[in-house]
């Protein structure tokens, strides 16, 4: 409104204000470029408003003004704004790929041309030991120094993935990460990493599995066939015959052992998991387990002169014990293969000493501790596995099949139980077993 007052005044001022320019063509001349000046100059001005206003880009001071300087303005305003909202929907598209990334079990990092980390997730930095934040921009080869991704990573050849050894891996517990690299974008490298400690592991059992039933088999089918041809092409006394049909009968039993084994297992994992409804006393549980170990003790060590010491809960404490619920024969076969192995791999004169003890949160634990030569650490978690020995030729020394453990472990599991190992070389081993407080009844807790 002033500069329309202002361009007023100048034209009354050029036009009709000054008396000798009054009707002469010169003053109309003059009042008119007056005024397109001024109009220029005005407008020029709105103009800069405009132009200001763009460079701050600040959507909440839009220059309000009519006309074609309004019009740009207010179209650069709805522009600027589809602009922002593409913005948020990118950012937020974004955020919820890293955060489906971040979630992602596999372990997510990204590398510029350079093989420098852009982002990684939590996952890749707990198997390697990144900081998400501090090591942006640092480079692979520097955090990741191993010899075999280094060499991978150098030959450029991203066809298969390379298995490292993880940060955390110990001898007793192993950990092995797949790394795999693919190309994308414009020269850039994502890399996918994801645990298959379990995979191997599995993959080790199947195939010693197969090996060891094939051995387990085959080693007395091969002495038996041998005694067989021995008996059909040989003269032989009565003494003699009736000694190759002992060790027959021997490898036929050892055979059926094996066999039995692996029946139980595959009914262990096929049945149903055993309910509340059957109570076995833990006496008569206990008392079974004693007379088997001193059973096998007093078998093991006829020829030596020094039989194992062994000691069992005084029968009238276990009285007080109550009941443990589920199948009886499990239970019973569970508890007396570890007294059973306990004897098998303690040597004569060693000590063997059954507990069980009731923890003040109901539960029970049954403990077998022997002075046994010990178990290395690495052997601890493949104890369970079938057919893993420690010792092959003591195992078969004492008539062990090496599937003991295994099905110990499929019944405490079915029971809802749980098996620990502890062991040291040269001093002997404990192996306890935990009874859910569910499972027991009939024991009053101490006030």
């Amino acid at each position: 409104m002033l500069w329309r007052i202002s361009f007023f005044l100048l034209w009354q001022l050029a036009g009709g204000g000054l008396g000798w320019w009054q009707g002469g063509p010169w003053g109309a001349a003059l009042g008119a470029a007056i005024a397109a000046w001024a109009w220029f100059v005005w407008d020029l001005l709105r103009g800069v408003r405009v132009l200001r206003w763009l460079r701050t880009g600040d959507l909440a001071s839009v220059p309000s003004m009519r006309g074609i300087w309004g019009e740009a303005a207010d179209r650069a305003r709805r522009l600027l704004r589809k602009q922002e909202a593409q913005i948020r929907d990118s950012q937020d598209r974004l955020q919820e790929i890293l955060a489906a990334l971040q979630a992602s079990p596999n372990g997510v990092v990204l590398l510029d041309a350079q093989g420098r980390i852009e982002w990684c997730n939590q996952m890749a930095a707990n198997q390697f030991g990144f900081d998400a934040q501090r090591d942006v921009m640092q480079s692979i080869g520097n955090l990741l120094r191993n010899p075999e991704f280094t060499a991978y990573f150098a030959a450029k050849d991203f066809t298969s993935d390379v298995v490292l050894e993880g940060r955390l891996s110990t001898p007793s517990r192993p950990v092995r990460i797949s790394v795999h690299l693919h190309p994308y974008g414009d020269s850039r490298t994502l890399l996918l990493s994801r645990d298959v400690t379990a995979l191997e592991q599995a993959d080790a059992m199947r195939r010693d599995f197969v090996a060891n039933v094939s051995h387990e088999i085959r080693t007395p089918l091969t002495v038996l066939t041998g005694f067989v041809e021995t008996l059909q092409t040989l003269p032989l006394s009565a003494d003699e015959r009736s000694r190759y049909l002992g060790m027959m009968a021997q490898q036929a039993q050892r055979m059926q052992s094996v066999v039995q084994d692996l029946l139980t297992l595959s009914r262990l994992e096929g049945s149903p998991l055993p309910g509340m409804a059957e109570w076995t006393p833990v006496q008569s549980l206990m008392q079974r387990c004693e007379e088997e170990g001193r059973a096998l003790s007093a078998l093991l060590t006829q020829n030596q002169q020094r039989p194992h010491a062994m000691r069992f809960p005084a029968a009238d404490l276990l009285r007080a014990e109550g009941e443990i619920a589920g199948v009886p024969a499990e239970l019973q076969s569970a508890l007396s293969n570890l007294v059973n192995n306990a004897v098998r791999y303690t040597p004569g004169g060693g000590s063997i000493e059954v507990q069980w003890l009731r923890k003040e949160d109901g539960s029970a634990v049954f403990s077998v501790h022997d002075t046994g030569p010990g178990i290395a650490p690495e052997h601890i978690p493949r104890l369970t596995e079938r057919f893993y020995r420690v010792d092959r030729s003591r195992s078969r020394e004492t008539g062990g099949t090496g599937l003991g453990l295994a099905i110990v472990k499929h019944v405490l599991q079915r029971h809802g139980a749980t098996l620990d190992i502890a062991s040291t070389l040269g001093k002997g081993s404990v192996f306890s077993v935990t009874f859910p407080a569910n499972r027991l009844r009939g024991f009053a807790l101490p006030g």
